[in-house]
Formats: structure tokens, sequence, C-alpha cells
């Protein structure tokens, strides 16, 4: 619509699937930039992005003309068809069902910055699913450990 204006920030949070270790350092950041790619090409503006082994972080500036289920399925989708297409893992790559959204203001943008290209040291500390865990409580978001990301095989 032309007359609608928004200013929405959306960190996103998702996993390989069990929370395997299959990203690589050789390709994570061709991985980073056909996220990038994908997230643009559907009008919404990159951030920042940065990934570990088991999981991604990526911060957005989203358009809500694109439902957020919708344009997290196209990411993982695209991203999934990319790897296995051009055989980086040396097997099957899938990201794990569901993600987290956390929305912040423009004012938490630098922190949240700092905070995702600095996710080696985060997680010298703590797992992803502590992490995981900790995001959700600071957002008073309700969940049920059983339907948190799956524990690897």
């Amino acid at each position: 619509m032309a007359d609608t204006y928004t200013q929405l920030h959306v960190h996103l949070v998702f996993a390989v699937k069990y929370r395997k270790a299959l990203i690589e350092n050789e390709w994570k950041e061709r991985m980073h930039q056909y996220m990038t790619g994908i997230i643009q090409n559907n009008h919404h503006k990159m951030i920042q992005i940065n990934s570990m082994p088991d999981h991604v972080h990526i911060l957005i500036g989203y358009r809500p003309s694109q439902p957020m289920p919708v344009m997290v399925q196209n990411l993982k989708t695209e991203t999934t068809r990319w790897i296995n297409r051009n055989g980086l893992c040396g097997t099957d790559f899938f990201w794990q069902n569901g993600y987290g959204a956390f929305s912040y203001s423009k004012s938490h943008l630098p922190r949240v910055i700092n905070y995702i290209v600095n996710q080696e040291k985060v997680h010298q500390r703590r797992t992803f699913l502590e992490e995981y865990q900790t995001l959700l409580k600071a957002f008073e978001v309700e969940f049920d450990h059983r339907y948190l990301f799956t524990d690897p095989e």
C-alpha cells in the first residue's frame, strides 16, 4: 500500500536440523550472501547476519507486505536447496522446523548488531539452546521445552 509506513526490526534465529554442526567456516559467508539476496529480493532490509555451525542469527528491517512465516519458510527452503545443490555439507542439509522472531526498537539496534557479530564470544559461555531459552525468557515468550529445537541424533 502506497500510504503505509513502518519501521519494524526483527531478529530471526533458527537452527540446523537436530542442531547438527553443519555450517562450516569455509562457506558460511557465501551462505550469508545468499540469504541476504533472498531477504532483499523479498523487499526486506538485511541489517546483520552471522551463524554458528548449528544456527543462524539474522537482523532485518521487516516489510509487513509478506507474512513472517512465508518469508522465513522461503529463506529456509531456498538456502537448503542452495547448500545441497552445491554439495557444501557432504550430507543432506536441512533447517530445523520453527524459528524465533524478536522485535527491537531502532535505539536497540547497535546492541543487537554487536550481539550478532560477536556470536563466537557468546558461545564460549553458553550453548545455543541456553542462548535461545534466554531470548525466549527475556521476551516473555511462553514455550514448552518439548518443542524447542530437537536434540542432535
